[in-house]
């Protein structure tokens, strides 16, 4: 292994990769990708050419196969996730794996054992959570800004137009909910700092009927705290994240993807029937989330430093999203 940047090798040209993450890791402070494959190799060598990566393969096994690989980012569709992931442990490269983290809780723990038995890094890419915003948000929180927290509301939507696209198709993982409303089941666990012990949840079909479309979620936290949440495959782009307090309450416009521009946080204190609130406005400066979590998975790997979101919070994650998706199925409340 290089000494001071990790070889990183992409598998599959996905959007994702093609225009946030491999940019991302090329202006990292210490890793550099090398090599990037596709299962249509004129794909993989335009990417290549077009992004001055020196190495394209026609297969995802060739590129595991290489010695010139350390690590891999997996933004292959959620279906082969579980599979990439253990192939890539079994040839001892390091993963960053897109969310979701798999299909479910079980696919979760072969990888987590694939990648502990292999002895190589593992982590889910949730990049939002390596913004300084977020980081903020979560401080806040923490020091009391807002009082106790009661409830946190949040809503991730954007339109799928195409009809053959891939989260339209439920043998490849797709929906609103595995999509888009994994991070909004994501942050409250995180804000909260504990696991929700029940959910409840409406999905609405898509006109295919193989996805939901549309999902509703309720996650009851410890202590009488709330999460709600819609996310939507139909519907204009939105996303928000609100967290009430005993004493305030926190505004996120954009908590997911405030991509190159300042990140806004409203604190609003000291509402009343018969008075307004005292609104503060704080500025994140702009920042590469992508950049940061894939410099923060290369320190991990280079330098042994602790993963901020170890593979167990990956699971975790899932095994929320899995009574979700077994409560909207039964329309009965699901204990965890």
């Amino acid at each position: 292994m290089h000494a001071k940047r990790l070889r990183w090798g992409i598998l599959g040209a996905a959007r994702i990769a093609l225009r946030a993450v491999i940019p991302a890791i090329q202006q990292s402070t210490n890793g550099v990708v090398t090599a990037i494959a596709s299962r249509d190799a004129p794909t993989a060598q335009a990417a290549a050419q077009n992004l001055g990566i020196p190495h394209a393969f026609d297969s995802y096994a060739a590129l595991l196969d290489s010695p010139n690989v350390d690590a891999v980012y997996i933004p292959l569709p959620n279906h082969l996730h579980r599979t990439w992931t253990i192939r890539a442990a079994e040839c001892g490269k390091h993963i960053l794996c897109e969310k979701p983290f798999a299909l479910n809780v079980h696919e979760t723990d072969e990888m987590i054992a694939a990648a502990q038995q292999s002895r190589v890094v593992l982590m889910e890419a949730f990049m939002y959570q390596f913004h300084p915003q977020f980081a903020r948000v979560r401080q806040l929180v923490a020091d009391g800004a807002i009082g106790a927290v009661r409830t946190i509301r949040s809503a991730f939507c954007f339109t799928v137009a195409r009809p053959d696209d891939i989260r339209l198709k439920r043998e490849m993982g797709g929906g609103a909910l595995m999509d888009v409303g994994c991070y909004c089941v994501n942050m409250p666990r995180l804000l909260i700092g504990a696991e929700p012990t029940q959910v409840r949840a409406h999905a609405t079909p898509h006109a295919n009927r193989q996805v939901d479309e549309a999902f509703f979620g309720i996650l009851d936290f410890p202590g009488n705290v709330q999460a709600v949440f819609d996310c939507n495959l139909r519907a204009d782009y939105t996303e928000w994240l609100q967290i009430q307090g005993t004493a305030g309450r926190l505004e996120v416009p954009r908590p997911i993807k405030p991509m190159d521009k300042p990140a806004e946080i409203i604190l609003r204190r000291g509402e009343r029937p018969d008075a307004l609130a005292t609104l503060t406005s704080i500025t994140i400066p702009p920042a590469n989330h992508y950049q940061l979590m894939a410099e923060h998975f290369a320190d991990a790997v280079l330098n042994g430093a602790p993963l901020a979101y170890p593979p167990a919070a990956g699971r975790a994650n899932m095994r929320v999203l899995d009574a979700l998706v077994q409560a909207a199925a039964t329309g009965c409340a699901v204990t965890l």
